[in-house]
């Protein structure tokens, strides 16, 4: 779930390896990963959080009936899964995991900069969705669950909506703002970390994420949504991510340089 940061090259080892063999130049960007091989990246990954997020759900209310709980136990296991998958599928794809943020990085590099371009956009966020129901569905299948069961818990009051524009602006914010200011090699924690506050903190326990959200309405368990709610949620989430984008554009804004004063 964060921006493509390049993979710092490895330097050469001191023994085991011919003198006189061909080095990158210095300070090169390393060579990025082949689409498809990023494309799998984000399905993998995407599916894996959502059956991380599905199937600690199930198991929780397997084992209590005590709601803070469930969500207690729910939130710890997204908080691990999701930090694992960023350090292991980071620096394949960047771990977006979520069209919000590969959406979100399309924009801001649109004109040249750093960023997915709209065919690698084109490639992440069918993957991420098919992702997303195919962990739903993994989750299902490990539990004993239908394979494929419409939620029924409804998430369209308005005030679980404004929670979704909330969780997602601030999962925005913090992604780019570490982008920004240099520090993305700490974005396995942040986010991880972030994700398990909002899920206590938001009032629709922070699904800040399209792909995740439509995997999620496809079992009707502790983590699923009505599919009748997910066009609302999936449309705040993408307003959030334009509120983050703008909050980050404020607050990180690119200083200028005073000139250098005259020689006397």
């Amino acid at each position: 779930m964060s921006v493509t940061e390049p993979v710092a090259a490895v330097p050469p080892a001191e023994s085991g390896m011919a003198a006189d063999a061909p080095q990158p130049p210095a300070g090169a960007t390393p060579r990025r990963a082949p689409l498809v091989a990023r494309a799998a990246a984000e399905l993998v990954g995407t599916a894996a959080l959502v059956a991380v997020v599905v199937g600690s759900g199930i198991q929780a209310t397997r084992l209590t009936q005590d709601v803070a709980l469930q969500l207690l136990a729910n939130s710890t296991a997204t908080v691990f899964g999701l930090g694992v998958l960023i350090v292991l599928l980071g620096p394949v794809s960047g771990a977006h995991f979520n069209p919000a943020v590969s959406l979100a990085e399309w924009w801001t590099g649109r004109r040249g900069g750093a960023g997915v371009t709209a065919r690698e956009l084109a490639a992440y966020v069918p993957a991420q969705t098919a992702g997303a129901i195919a962990g739903a569905i993994l989750a299902d299948a490990m539990f004993g669950e239908p394979l494929v069961q419409w939620s029924t818990h409804d998430r369209s009051a308005g005030n679980l909506l404004l929670g979704e524009v909330v969780a997602t602006a601030g999962l925005i914010m913090l992604i780019f703002g570490l982008a920004r200011t240099d520090r993305l090699r700490f974005a396995p924690v942040a986010v991880a970390s972030y994700i398990g506050a909002a899920y206590w903190f938001t009032s629709s326990t922070s699904f800040a994420n399209p792909a995740v959200t439509i995997g999620r309405a496809f079992t009707d368990t502790f983590a699923g949504i009505a599919p009748a709610s997910v066009p609302a949620f999936v449309g705040v989430q993408l307003v959030g991510a334009v509120l983050g984008l703008a909050l980050v554009a404020v607050i990180f804004m690119r200083g200028t340089t005073d000139a250098a004063a005259p020689a006397a």
